[in-house]
């Protein structure tokens, strides 16, 4: 991608996987908006970007919420002119527990980060996209979503949704030049490890070909 004068919003890039890829994005000169909820890091990783000369802007967003969603395309478009590419990395485990422990609103919440956002950010980008006829749209999901976790019934359940939503939106656009792909990783070094259990990462990593777990970067 010729990123020059792109920009590009990834979502939950204060830490993890999503600031790997603010950085890999930086790297092939997009300017990037980094989308979190948690704003004092999402500053630093945007400050962090801004000392090649790239411009970014750091914004706090409950990307499971329809208006802050509406909110933050608003203010990318005002202040960056455009929006070329959208990453949609935000993601939570949930409860680390059998399906008869899960509560509604463990399911829902679930549902909300890791599905609802995708659905909320596509929709919200797609008619700037389709405007200038040309869009990125990349959906961080996970290998859970193809092989299914036990005690993580709404993760993978989320995340199993996130990979048809990909294959659905990829054919309904490709004609506007609009690419819609998916990533999903295994097991990575990030924070939502800590929601897990010793022998969860262990059970994950032992399907890894490469015998560990994955790096940010590696994804990025």
């Amino acid at each position: 991608m010729n990123s020059t004068q792109r920009v590009a919003i990834v979502t939950g890039a204060a830490q993890g996987i999503g600031e790997a890829i603010a950085l890999r994005l930086e790297q092939a000169a997009a300017n990037v908006v980094v989308v979190d909820l948690n704003l004092t890091l999402a500053e630093t990783v945007a400050a962090r970007l801004r000392t090649s000369g790239r411009r970014s802007l750091a914004i706090h967003c409950d990307v499971s919420q329809a208006s802050q969603v509406s909110e933050m395309v608003g203010r990318v478009l005002r202040e960056m002119g455009r929006v070329d590419v959208l990453v949609n990395n935000a993601g939570i485990a949930g409860k680390n527990a059998p399906l008869a422990d899960v509560t509604e609103e463990d399911w829902e919440r679930v549902m909300a980060v890791d599905l609802k956002s995708v659905f909320l950010c596509s929709k919200a980008v797609l008619p700037y996209m389709m405007e200038q006829r040309y869009g990125k749209i990349v959906n961080v999901a996970s290998i859970a979503g193809k092989e299914g976790n036990p005690n993580l019934v709404p993760y993978s359940t989320a995340k199993a949704g996130v990979i048809g939503f990909t294959k659905a939106l990829a054919k309904e656009v490709v004609g506007h030049g609009i690419h819609v792909n998916c990533v999903t990783p295994a097991v990575i070094e990030t924070p939502i490890l800590k929601s897990l259990t010793r022998e969860q990462i262990e059970y994950m990593a032992s399907r890894i070909p490469m015998g560990r777990v994955g790096r940010p970067e590696e994804v990025a």
